[in-house]
């Protein structure tokens, strides 16, 4: 069980963590694995707690981006009345590239989410992943420096989005999937996604935020009903889970400021030099 200093400790990281593209999940292993915190990673308890605190953020970022939620939402039906999607309707077409893009991590998801869960007690695991979200992050930079945008992208925010062809929208998706493993980053893979699809670092943010919204909501819905059966104390996880939306939103405001000038090697170079550092402390060297 969390105390309530430790639940507001790692509700703190994670709603700091969480959309920055440094994995939220990796951080958390991590932390409680180098504090020798006597937690069960693989126990109901965290998993509902992480869940919780991943609620949190998602609200945030409803509430954050709600106009272009109720837009999308009025597109969305425009789209089901036409039957079709008008290609000058940019928020029914970026509903739609949205809606294309979660199929990916939400398959898997479901299928592989027994499997993944075991990883939260295997926090050496969980520090390779991290460098290997730094490796990924570093080499996408590379890629983009060496590609130029797409001539019908050259747009920006959620026109740029709208824009994006069904398949480079899909593979996006699917490069959120790695974030199932802890370590790598949600939004460090689908913001890799977007750049790789043609987007600049604005817009690629601005996807990665609103594509990450329906994948944790989904999450939540299946694993917080547990909370009303529960025999452990609740008081912790909603403790945690209020943190988490506060630093949640003062990242999502830094971030979208952020990306307008800058590129994610920072982030690169962090996972990178915070995976090995733990690597090293956890083996004992």
């Amino acid at each position: 069980m969390l105390t309530y200093g430790q639940a507001i400790f790692l509700g703190l990281v994670q709603g700091c963590t969480e959309l920055f593209p440094i994995s939220s999940l990796g951080h958390s292993v991590l932390i409680t694995a180098l504090l020798h915190w006597q937690l069960d990673q693989n126990g109901a308890y965290f998993v509902v707690f992480l869940v919780a605190t991943h609620f949190a953020t998602a609200l945030v970022l409803l509430a954050f981006f709600w106009k272009d939620w109720y837009q999308m939402f009025l597109g969305f039906i425009r789209s089901i009345i036409a039957r079709r999607i008008d290609p000058s309707d940019t928020y029914a077409r970026l509903v739609w590239v949205l809606i294309i893009a979660t199929i990916p991590a939400g398959l898997l998801g479901i299928i592989l989410q027994k499997k993944v869960e075991g990883l939260f007690a295997a926090p050496q695991l969980v520090a390779c992943a991290l460098i290997l979200n730094g490796v990924l992050l570093y080499g996408i930079e590379m890629v983009k420096r060496q590609r130029r945008r797409y001539e019908n992208l050259r747009l920006s925010g959620d026109a740029a989005i709208a824009k994006l062809p069904w398949l480079p929208a899909l593979g996006a998706g699917l490069m959120q999937a790695l974030a199932l493993i802890p370590g790598f980053s949600r939004t460090g893979a689908s913001l890799a996604g977007g750049l790789l699809a043609g987007l600049d670092h604005e817009s690629a943010a601005r996807f990665s935020f609103l594509l990450a919204t329906p994948i944790i909501l989904a999450a939540a819905v299946l694993k917080l009903p547990k909370l009303l059966h529960a025999d452990f104390p609740v008081g912790p996880i909603f403790v945690g889970a209020l943190v988490s939306g506060i630093a949640a939103y003062l990242s999502v405001m830094f971030l979208t400021r952020f990306f307008k000038t800058s590129t994610l090697t920072i982030f690169a170079w962090y996972c990178i030099a915070a995976g090995g550092v733990s690597l090293l402390l956890l083996s004992g060297i």
